[in-house]
């Protein structure tokens, strides 16, 4: 991800103190994620807030998460969907998904995830949809063929949230080449309604888009 300006993160910072307050019963998470040495990839708190008023917004009860990393994205959308709803995420590295594991038993989030290790495109096919929100956060490479599924997983009405999509639009080699199939997919399939915004923080400077299934 581009380098974060100081501006942006101080303003991410003060967010966080004045917006985003309860990303603080999420911090061990993130402290967790540092303690595994898990690469500094996660949403930051204010992203992962947006993904839990989106998928309220939604009242999504069923979410598919392709991408877990150390589970910081996917607390946050266990908290929406509520004790009675269910998050699927899938993981490659068998690390990170202990790590996540961990942090969602101690959040008292356990319960409501399923962590599935493995290659994403090889756990999909045994995936049992229908999902009301599915956001995608794994190797670029592999976008269209997440967003395949994705299709497949939902009915109309459904959000699907692609993070990440900007930075790698000007580049060249695989995750670039991924990102732009699947920004154009999202753009071209008629049963896709989208947009993509760029976004600037902690994280620096990048994007993800969003689109609804018609």
């Amino acid at each position: 991800m581009a380098d974060a300006d100081t501006r942006w993160i101080e303003i991410d910072d003060y967010l966080e103190r004045t917006v985003a307050t309860d990303a603080a019963e999420l911090n061990h998470i993130r402290q967790a994620q540092e303690d595994g040495g898990l690469p500094d990839i996660a949403v930051s708190a204010t992203q992962g807030k947006f993904l839990y008023l989106l998928a309220t917004i939604a009242k999504a009860r069923r979410v598919l998460e392709i991408g877990t990393l150390g589970g910081y994205s996917t607390a946050w959308l266990a908290k929406a969907v509520g004790p009675e709803g269910a998050v699927v995420t899938l993981e490659f590295d068998p690390k990170h998904a202990a790590v996540a594991q961990a942090s969602l038993v101690e959040a008292g989030l356990g319960d409501r995830v399923q962590v599935v290790v493995g290659a994403a495109l090889e756990s999909l096919p045994a995936v049992e949809g229908p999902f009301d929100l599915v956001f995608i956060d794994a190797d670029k490479s592999n976008n269209p063929g997440y967003l395949d599924w994705a299709l497949r997983l939902t009915e109309p009405g459904a959000v699907i949230v692609v993070d990440n999509v900007i930075r790698w639009i000007a580049e060249e080699g695989p995750n670039a080449e991924g990102t732009r199939a699947a920004l154009e997919r999202l753009g071209s399939d008629p049963r896709l309604d989208a947009t993509a915004l760029q976004t600037v923080g902690v994280k620096g400077w990048d994007g993800l888009a969003i689109a609804v299934v018609r």
